[in-house]
């Protein structure tokens, strides 16, 4: 099938080069004329494990190109796919649609003959309808049906999670609509992966819904580790046990510094206004943002106790700046409150991280960048592990004690054993463990 892919950003460049790897012809749109010019020479503008690997084959094999203007691969497609972003909106928390309705407003005008629109962003309970009207009113005669299909990729797994998903949510009623949708995900056929069809406005919610499960899961643990310090239970014990719960699982039960990414800090906040204005207000996700907020703030005070609440003067290592590991993006990263706040505090903050630098050089003036994990902590009072990153989980730890003024770590992610951290001769902090 021929497919139009709008935006090169994180979802549109993985599911147009997944959809090309299925054996679809797709061509992927930006406006962003810097990115279509990179693309083209090969150059992958975010990280994403395999994802360069991936668009290059599909490149040789002529299934996937890059346009700056897509008037002829949306005059050409079965389906038009929005993948344009939908940040908060500055004020009021809402998401910000006018990039969708951009897309639909350039899309109207050139669909020719049946033309499913498939909105692929995250957008609130109610912005299918908005994309009809706005299709509907600029060409009344266009056939065409608009189809919410939302995204669950996990970055720095979601070439896995697109190819092998767990669900692939589709809403629409219109039967046409259904039928291209199935062709398109017909190579999932395969791995027998549910493909579940709904109404669009329930389609969209769903999304919405299941971001704020998880981020309401990833606090509740959050506010255990907290409980566990105070009456000296481990967290990650709690977790199996719970986890070994099947109505519970054991995903997203690992306590940290709190949760941020592209996707659940905003889409928590837009799910609490969209309800709010339903009139439904969702009190459990207010909470988790507020907590959420706080819990990030508070992650330089855990730094601040293990050097007896004196940061003046002292310098602090930071590994890890990314919300995650196998990712660049540093939108809602803890690190940004974190560094910020022990600057403020008057220490020096000096930090590594293995993909992130790039962006978070951008937003965290004043932070010395390094060239490794043992250039960041070489001379450091304290090193705190900030981002899980494969290469932090087996440091050299005497290399690391002896590069320290003191042998100091503050574990924001549990990488390290308690017991053996202290057996090494190190002051050590974790999260919710004795």
């Amino acid at each position: 099938m021929r497919v139009a892919m709008i935006g090169t950003g994180y979802v549109g460049l993985v599911s147009g080069a997944c959809f090309a790897d299925f054996g679809h012809e797709v061509t992927c749109v930006d406006k962003d004329a810097s990115k279509i010019e990179r693309l083209e020479k090969g150059e992958i503008p975010i990280f994403e494990p395999g994802l360069d690997d991936l668009v290059a084959s599909n490149v040789r094999g002529g299934r996937l190109s890059f346009a700056l203007d897509g008037a002829e691969a949306i005059r050409a497609a079965d389906a038009v796919f929005i993948a344009v972003g939908t940040p908060s909106r500055r004020g009021d928390g809402h998401a910000d649609l006018s990039y969708v309705y951009a897309a639909a407003e350039e899309i109207a005008g050139l669909i020719d003959g049946f033309t499913v629109v498939v909105t692929k962003s995250t957008v609130p309970v109610g912005t299918g309808d908005k994309i009809e009207r706005i299709i509907r009113e600029r060409r009344p005669e266009a056939d065409f049906a608009v189809v919410s299909n939302p995204e669950f990729l996990r970055e720095g797994a979601a070439i896995e999670d697109f190819k092998r998903p767990d669900r692939v949510v589709v809403g629409t009623n219109d039967e046409r609509a259904q039928a291209v949708m199935r062709e398109l995900y017909r190579p999932l056929n395969l791995n027998e992966t549910p493909i579940l069809f709904t109404g669009r406005r329930t389609s969209e919610l769903t999304k919405y819904a299941a971001n704020a499960f998880l981020a309401m899961k990833i606090t509740f643990i959050n506010e255990m580790a907290d409980l566990c310090e105070a009456v000296g239970a481990d967290v990650q014990q709690v977790a199996r046990g719970i986890g070994l719960d099947k109505r519970i699982g054991s995903k997203f039960l690992h306590a940290g510094p709190g949760y941020g990414g592209s996707c659940f800090p905003k889409d928590t906040l837009a799910l609490v206004r969209t309800a709010t204005d339903a009139g439904t207000p969702v009190r459990l996700i207010e909470t988790t943002v507020s907590i959420n907020d706080d819990r990030k703030k508070a992650m330089a005070d855990r730094v601040a106790k293990a050097l007896d609440s004196d940061l003046k003067g002292k310098t602090v290592a930071l590994l890890g700046l990314t919300f995650k590991p196998n990712t660049d993006d540093m939108r809602d990263a803890p690190s940004l409150d974190v560094a910020p706040a022990l600057m403020a505090a008057g220490a020096t903050v000096q930090a590594f991280d293995p993909e992130g630098m790039h962006e978070a050089s951008k937003l965290l003036d004043g932070v010395v960048f390094k060239d490794g994990p043992y250039d960041a902590v070489a001379g450091a009072d304290a090193v705190v592990i900030l981002t899980e990153w494969d290469q932090f989980r087996a440091l050299d730890l005497d290399r690391i004690k002896l590069l320290l003024k003191q042998p100091v770590m503050v574990d924001l992610r549990n990488v390290y054993r308690p017991d053996d951290m202290r057996a090494r001769g190190f002051r050590y902090a974790s999260i919710g463990r004795a």
